[in-house]
């Protein structure tokens, strides 16, 4: 138990001189950029699977 003790406290210490947190403006600029990609791949993932499902009815329509 003592170890644990240890860890928690080692591990507070650290968090609170060693890290360096973002600012709140930091904060926002890399949301933004996370929301933006995640839009992008997005439309990217829909728009392959409308395309390919296009493919796809147009093959399947085709009768031999």
């Amino acid at each position: 138990m003592n170890r644990v003790n240890l860890y928690i406290k080692e591990s507070y210490a650290e968090l609170m001189t060693k890290v360096s947190w973002p600012t709140w403006d930091e904060l926002t600029n890399s949301a933004i950029v996370v929301a933006v990609a995640a839009l992008i791949m997005a439309l990217l993932v829909f728009g392959m699977d409308k395309s390919a499902s296009v493919i796809l009815g147009i093959f399947y329509s085709i009768k031999a």
